[in-house]
């Protein structure tokens, strides 16, 4: 999909590839100083050095982490940045600290000046193979996509040529010799791509992104995925349709919405004998948030744009994996809704019955997500034979930020098999994660209701609220599926100074065991 096709959209290229940019207009080196050091001492001449950087004094003013920028003595006006990231992090982070590239790109806008002549990055790294992935996915947040800045025109109308930014990025070894390898190369564009679409599809306002647009956005990249000869299908479930066929939670919450809930399931089928595992992508896409009813205050709707997140980084994912081979059979079901107020609105009281059969008594319209995933994966568990993995994925609760942070997003397992995976795959792809308490036998009285099977909304908000939000979806597994599940609360790392950071696409990726990622 072409991110640059909207007059919405910053017009700009991210490639990676082993061939360097032959003037840039700037520089970029990434690295540990500890790696640096050890490269220039075995090679003076650091060819990913420009010539006449002062590459020691700039690493002494820096110190242990930071950046550095300066003019080169070429007379051409270019300049060379060095990036240093921590010597050491804790067990819980990435070896390279994803958040520091990215933090370290976006302050002074480095990759946004490269004109025409564009902006060359080089990473380097004494594991550099291993850590692509998480590396590919931190520079791919540094460059959004979405834009509604007016653009300057001519004073006769006539249309401006728009000059891209182009930005290329080359990863090099401990010796600053190039990774030549195709397949990486192939896998890092893909992923990088997807990255920067979650985001884009996050950043756009609910105006121009509601139900209808996203379907029908889901419907294009399934389109461009079946030209290029992979084995997808598209089905789309819509408004009254969702009633008709039980879809209680997701018609619930978006029937009083100008533009129709509905559900969309985009599956993907790699070649004969090929696929090892069946995997279902169930991804909340409430495009807009008011709360419902139960509605938010002034202060806490402004985002709620951004309440699609989960359903944005299944969606990137998917479509990374497709375009990747991954040898796994993958089934994208996205509950696409608006949570808005009117006449139809669900109100609190009312009493849902849940495409599991079980009955809900709404006691905050604004725990809506959870209506909406607990259709999902009753749909996967019922429907779709031999499926070993149910992922989840959502902006679901404030909670999850007091569990595990904005950085980490809270996971609830099934299994401590599929905790442990879920866990090293945000480790390696940089989308990091960490396990929130399973204990449902003792957080499922949270729901009690005296008229229905249970309520949507805990009764005590001081007890470990965001895993009580995923046991509520759990619940809704079809109670003849053997197979394992894990729950995704990512509110905290969806966004970051109001930008949407395309979080979960390398995370799946990774969990997928897609090229680049495993």
């Amino acid at each position: 999909m072409n991110l640059n096709t909207s007059a919405r959209s910053i017009p700009s290229t991210l490639k990676f590839e082993a061939t360097p940019l032959s003037t840039p207009t700037e520089t970029v080196l990434i690295s540990r100083k500890s790696v640096l050091s050890s490269a220039i001492q075995a090679n003076d001449a650091l060819s990913i050095i420009p010539p006449g950087a002062p590459i020691k004094g700039m690493m002494k003013s820096i110190g242990k982490t930071g950046k550095a920028t300066t003019f080169l003595p070429d007379d051409s006006g270019s300049k060379f940045t060095l990036i240093l990231l921590p010597e050491k992090v804790t067990r819980n982070n990435h070896p390279l600290s994803p958040h520091t590239i990215t933090d370290s790109l976006v302050g002074g806008n480095i990759l946004g000046k490269g004109g025409e002549n564009g902006v060359q990055v080089y990473v380097l790294d004494d594991k550099i193979e291993e850590r692509m992935g998480a590396v590919a996915a931190a520079i791919a947040r540094a460059m959004p996509v979405y834009t509604s800045k007016s653009q300057a025109t001519k004073k006769d109308e006539e249309e401006v040529e728009e000059k891209v930014n182009n930005v290329s990025v080359s990863f090099m070894n401990e010796i600053g010799a190039a990774v030549e390898s195709k397949d990486l190369w192939d896998s890092l564009n893909s992923a990088a791509t997807s990255v920067r679409l979650a985001g884009k599809l996050g950043d756009m306002p609910p105006a121009e992104l509601n139900p209808a647009t996203y379907a029908a956005e889901v419907k294009q990249i399934t389109n461009e995925l079946k030209e290029s000869g992979h084995n997808v299908v598209y089905e789309e479930i819509v408004g009254d349709e969702l009633k008709e066929k039980g879809y209680g939670g997701v018609y619930g919450v978006g029937m009083a919405a100008g533009v129709a809930p509905r559900i969309v399931i985009v599956t993907y089928t790699p070649e004969v004998d090929t696929a090892v595992e069946s995997v279902a992508l169930c991804g909340k896409g409430v495009c807009y948030d008011t709360g419902g009813l139960s509605l938010k205050p002034k202060t806490g709707m402004p985002g709620m744009k951004h309440d699609m997140g989960g359903s944005a980084g299944l969606l990137g994912a998917f479509k990374a994996a497709v375009e990747l081979k991954t040898p796994k059979k993958i089934t994208l079901i996205l509950g696409i809704v608006e949570n808005a107020i009117g006449p139809k609105a669900v109100r609190n009281d009312d009493i849902l019955t849940m495409y599991s059969g079980k009955t809900v008594e709404i006691n905050n319209t604004d725990a809506e997500g959870r209506l909406v995933l607990g259709d999902l994966v009753a749909h996967a568990s019922k429907h779709i034979q031999g499926l070993d993995i149910i992922v989840d994925m959502a902006t679901l609760t404030g909670a999850q930020l007091v569990t595990t942070g904005k950085k980490h997003a809270g996971i609830l397992a099934k299994t401590e098999e599929l905790e442990q995976r879920t866990y090293r795959s945000g480790l390696t792809s940089g989308d990091l994660c960490y396990p929130m308490l399973y204990a449902p036998e003792l957080l499922k009285s949270e729901f009690a209701s005296k008229v229905a099977d249970m309520k949507n909304s805990v009764k005590d908000r001081g007890n470990a609220q965001a895993s009580c939000a995923g046991h509520f979806i759990e619940a809704h597994l079809d109670s003849n599926y053997k197979g394992d599940w894990v729950h995704v609360d990512m509110a905290g790392p969806d966004t970051k100074m109001e930008r949407a950071t395309g979080y979960g696409v390398a995370l799946v990726l990774g969990l997928l065991g897609a090229p680049g990622f495993n």
